[in-house]
C-alpha cells in the first residue's frame, strides 16, 4: 500500500524549514541573484553569512537529507526528502544551504557507488562536508548528451591517461575544486561501452576553460557558471578512473537517474511560489474598479494552476516511493521519464501564468520570472532533452502493446458485440429480452 503519511516530529522539522527559507535563506536570493552565486566562492559577504546557516542546517540533521545514512545523510527516504526538496526549490540558495545541491548531489551518490577507498577519502567525503565542489563534465560541443558521438578522448600512456577534446555546458566547472570528466577509451567498442569516467582536481594541467558561458538570464559576456572545456594533453593516473574501464555510461545513467526526481521535486517549489505570487498579485491589483481576484479569467489561471500542480505532485511522490522501494527498478525508470518531462511542462505554462498575471512589472527585470522562465528552459534540456524521455515512455508503453490483424480493432463495437453474443449463448433478438 502507498503511504504518503508523515510524523508528527517529522512535520515539525518542515515547518522549521518553511521558516528557515522564508526568513533567512530567500533573502540570499535577494542579494546575490546570479543563478550561479551560491557556489561562487569569491563573494566574501556572502560566504560570511552561508557558513553559519549551514551549521544551523547541520545541528538539526538535516544536512544532506538526500543521502542515506551510510552516505552521511539523515536516511529519510526519497518520499520524505520530497517534502524539503519541494521548500528548498522556491530558492536560488536552498540547495546550497542545506548540502544537496546540483551537481554534487549526484557527484556524490556516484563517488559512494563507484569510487575506491582512496577516492572516496580524497573526494567523496569533504564533498560531503560541504567542503568543496565538483562538476560533471559529460556533454560535448558536437555530441551533446548522446555518448555514441563523444570524441574526447582518453588514451592509455603506461600508467596515465592522456585526455584531448572539448566539453560543453560543464556546469560549475569554474568553480569546483575537482571534475568528472567523460572521456571515450575503447572507441572500437559497442556504443555504450566506449566511454570511461575520471577524477581530475580542476587546477590540472591542461584544463582550460574556453569561455565561461552563462544562461540566459547572465549577459554576455559576463562570467556565467556554464563553461565551455577544453582539456589539451590533460594527463592523469590510471587511479584517476572512476567505476569500471568502458563503464562511463552505466556511471552516469546511476546518477542522472537520482537528478532528474530532485530536479522535479524542487520544481513543485518553484511552481507553488508562482501560483502564491498569482493569488497576491490577484487579491492586490484592481482594473475597471474591482480587484482582479474577481475576473473569471484570472480566478481559472489561478485554478488550473493550483490542480495542474497537485496532479505534478502526486506523480513525483509515485516516483518517489518507487525510488524508496527495492526491485521496483524498471517501473522507477518509466516514473522517471514520466516526471522529467512534467517538469518542463508545467513550470512553463504556471510560471508563464504569473508573469502575465504581473503586466509590465512581470516582464521587468524588477521582478524573478525571468531566473524563474531559464528554470523552465533548463528543466526541459537538463540530463536529457524531454523528447528523449517521450520517446522512452512511448516505447516501454508500445512493448506492452499487442498488434492485430486486418483494419479492424479489437474493439470495434460490431465484433465486439458479436463475440459477447457467442460467449454467452445471445443472439440480437434474445440480448434484449425483458420478463
Amino acid at each position: 500500500m502507498i503511504d504518503f503519511g508523515l510524523e508528527e516530529d517529522f512535520k515539525a522539522k518542515l515547518d522549521w524549514v518553511r521558516a528557515f527559507v522564508d526568513e533567512k535563506v530567500e533573502k540570499l536570493d535577494v542579494l546575490w541573484p546570479s543563478p550561479a552565486a551560491p557556489h561562487d566562492k569569491s563573494l566574501v559577504e556572502a560566504r560570511k553569512i552561508l557558513a553559519p546557516l549551514q551549521q544551523e542546517v547541520k545541528r538539526r540533521g538535516l544536512w544532506a537529507a538526500h543521502l542515506d545514512h551510510d552516505l552521511g545523510g539523515p536516511g529519510f527516504g526519497q518520499v520524505k526528502y520530497l517534502h524539503i526538496a519541494e521548500i528548498l526549490g522556491r530558492t536560488n540558495w536552498g540547495s546550497v544551504v542545506f548540502g544537496c545541491q546540483a551537481p554534487d548531489s549526484g557527484n556524490s551518490e556516484i563517488l559512494a557507488r563507484y569510487g575506491t577507498p582512496e577516492q572516496k577519502a580524497h573526494y567523496l567525503q569533504p564533498l560531503l562536508d560541504g567542503e568543496v565542489y565538483s562538476a560533471f563534465s559529460m556533454t560535448e560541443p558536437e555530441g551533446g548528451s548522446d555518448p555514441i558521438y563523444f570524441s574526447c578522448r582518453a588514451e592509455q600512456d603506461g600508467d596515465a591517461y592522456v585526455i584531448n577534446g572539448e566539453k560543453w555546458f560543464s556546469s560549475h566547472a569554474n568553480y569546483a575544486d575537482f571534475l568528472i570528466i567523460m572521456a571515450v577509451t575503447d572507441p572500437d567498442a559497442e556504443p555504450y561501452r566506449r566511454a570511461s569516467m575520471f577524477l581530475v582536481p580542476t587546477g590540472t594541467p591542461g584544463v582550460a576553460f574556453v569561455r565561461e558561458t552563462g544562461v540566459f538570464t547572465e549577459p554576455y559576456p559576463e562570467r556565467g557558471g556554464h563553461p565551455y572545456m577544453r582539456y589539451t594533453n590533460l594527463r592523469v593516473p590510471a587511479s584517476a578512473m572512476l567505476g569500471p574501464r568502458g563503464g562511463g555510461y552505466e556511471v552516469a545513467q546511476s546518477r542522472l537517474g537520482g537528478g532528474r526526481i530532485h530536479h522535479a521535486m524542487r520544481t513543485i517549489g518553484l511552481c507553488q511560489k508562482a501560483i502564491d505570487m498569482m493569488a497576491d498579485r490577484a487579491v492586490s491589483r484592481k482594473t475597471s474598479g474591482v480587484l482582479i481576484s474577481e475576473k473569471q479569467s484570472v480566478q481559472f489561471d489561478i485554478a488550473e494552476s493550483q490542480i495542474a500542480l497537485r496532479q505534478f505532485r502526486l506523480l513525483v511522490l509515485h516516483c518517489a516511493w518507487l525510488a524508496d522501494q527495492r526491485g521496483r527498478e524498471r517501473e522507477l525508470r518509466e516514473a522517471i521519464s514520466m516526471v522529467k518531462v512534467a517538469s518542463a511542462d508545467i513550470a512553463e505554462k504556471i510560471i508563464w501564468r504569473a508573469m502575465h498575471m504581473h503586466g509590465s512589472l512581470g516582464v521587468s527585470n524588477e521582478m524573478p520570472f525571468a531566473h524563474m522562465l531559464f528554470m523552465t528552459g533548463m528543466l526541459g534540456l537538463a540530463d536529457g532533452p524531454t523528447e528523449v524521455h517521450k520517446v522512452s515512455v512511448a516505447r516501454r508503453i508500445l512493448k506492452r502493446a499487442t498488434p492485430h490483424e486486418g483494419f479492424f480493432p479489437p474493439q470495434h463495437l460490431p465484433a465486439a458485440r458479436a463475440a459477447a453474443l457467442a460467449q454467452f449463448g445471445l443472439n440480437a433478438e434474445t440480448v434484449n429480452r425483458r420478463a
